[in-house]
């Protein structure tokens, strides 16, 4: 199957299809039948402008670029467990025809999860790839040029001034949020005692060097996360971090107490509502959850995870409100079924929330993405990780023997549907950690991850609403 839209620009003659030896890893459920899934690239395929390529594991945040000379599209993606970043060219029908690593391993450092590719129509400045380190935290965030010359390698690109975080996603609001202002609001992903932050970093328009951070915290002060309940709303406040690029990222967290801020049980991703105006100041984010041993013994802390909404103030984004809108806490609730969600992404009328496995043992189902309706506050389950446990082809994908409920997850979801000209277009990464081989180690050819033999995929999904 396939979708042609007539005309003579690049977006028009994009032809949706599969490109991939690799059959999609993904199935609808009920209600969503109608969502086309197209299998495009995979740690399999070989790419005719760069055979040697090899398409790396467990690929992670992602963003889309039209080609500077318009005749095709660029999208840039994290390899989370390689600490790599690459990038792929396609020609001007989404045919994948090239790739490159623009940073290896000994460049990235650290595990790169989501990331925001910052646009000058989006955002007010870029193109900027902004992809965060999480693996403790010490780790920092990147920004990359996603036209940055092949491997130009091991240099990394760290921006002292977003902090030290086990960050997942660092994401700049849209450019009229803040007139004149770059505003990036930060997840971190962390379960030790000082659990993880909302962070705030602000600057002048593009300025990803001399602004200024802060946290977020209840204007009552009120540090437990249990104690916030479904439906909720909270005053909230972002609090200063005085003299922050100065500080490692223990002496962060150290100060998490005296600047009274939230401890989420690990944030997750984040994003905005599309549409602008008021739109682009109201935020979604995920908190994926822990489980209530160690450091979460007394469960002040979500184990299943959450989705929150977080409206700043118009005329100052350091204030603003906070409510719990889903709560895979109350498992006789709307989010009864979560199993910790991860990445997630916003249009102007729903959200589509991806979940990870949650390493508990009482898994129910393989990783699901969630639509939630940003108006009614519907919840359903629209499409799940497929793990070929029955093919043919099983052993391919679950190398070991037969992987258990939930072993997958998934990397970025992203609209594309502006881009490729065909509504409700998106493409998804997915992470199928049971696929593994000799074949697939070291792609990027760095130093730190040599023994890192995970393969992945990206698909596009069309026919989801936005």
């Amino acid at each position: 199957m396939e979708e042609f839209l007539p005309g003579d620009d690049a977006a028009s003659k994009v032809q949706l299809k599969n490109h991939s030896v690799t059959p999609a890893l993904i199935k609808s459920l009920a209600g969503f039948e109608n969502a086309k899934m197209y299998s495009i690239i995979g740690s399999d395929d070989q790419l005719p402008q760069s055979p040697d390529f090899k398409f790396g594991g467990s690929v992670d945040g992602a963003g889309w670029l039209k080609s500077p000379d318009g005749k095709g599209f660029v999208y840039i993606t994290n390899h989370e467990d390689n600490f790599a970043v690459s990038r792929i060219s396609f020609d001007e029908t989404l045919k994948p025809v090239k790739g490159e690593y623009i940073l290896n391993s000994d460049g990235g450092q650290w595990r790169l999860c989501s990331a925001t590719l910052a646009t000058p129509q989006e955002h007010g400045f870029g193109p900027v790839f902004l992809t965060c380190g999480e693996s403790g935290p010490e780790s920092r965030t990147h920004a990359l040029n996603p036209f940055a010359p092949a491997n130009s390698a091991s240099v990394t690109r760290e921006k002292p001034a977003l902090g030290r975080w086990s960050a997942e996603n660092a994401v700049p609001l849209a450019k009229d949020a803040y007139s004149g202002k770059t505003v990036i609001i930060i997840g971190d992903d962390d379960s030790s005692v000082g659990g993880g932050q909302i962070a705030l970093y602000i600057s002048n328009q593009g300025d990803l060097d001399n602004g200024h951070l802060y946290v977020l915290k209840r204007r009552s002060e009120s540090q437990r996360e249990m104690d916030m309940t479904t439906g909720a709303t909270h005053s909230v406040e972002f609090v200063k971090i005085e003299n922050h690029e100065a500080l490692t990222g223990a002496e962060i967290n150290a100060r998490v107490d005296s600047l009274k801020a939230i401890k989420f049980g690990r944030v997750e991703d984040i994003d905005y509502r599309k549409g602008g105006g008021a739109n682009s100041r109201e935020i979604y984010f995920n908190v994926t959850g822990q489980n209530n041993s160690g450091a979460n013994a007394d469960y002040s802390r979500s184990k299943y995870g959450r989705v929150y909404r977080l409206v700043l103030d118009p005329s100052n984004p350091l204030k603003g409100s906070l409510t719990l809108v889903l709560n895979g806490d109350d498992r006789n609730g709307k989010a009864k079924l979560f199993q910790n969600p991860d990445n997630i992404v916003v249009t102007n009328h729903y959200a589509y929330i991806k979940e990870d496995p949650n390493g508990y043992g009482d898994e129910t189902h393989d990783s699901y993405i969630y639509q939630y309706n940003l108006i009614t506050g519907d919840l359903k389950p629209a499409l799940e990780l497929d793990h070929r446990r029955n093919a043919d082809d099983a052993a391919k994908y679950n190398v070991g023997g037969t992987s258990e409920f939930g072993d997958w997850e998934y990397g970025a979801m992203v609209d594309i549907s502006e881009l490729t000209g065909i509504p409700g277009t998106f493409s998804v990464n997915i992470q199928p950690h049971t696929w593994r081989g000799e074949a697939y180690k070291n792609p990027d050819g760095g130093s730190l991850r040599p023994d890192e033999d995970q393969a992945s995929q990206m698909i596009i999904i069309k026919g989801l609403p936005r």
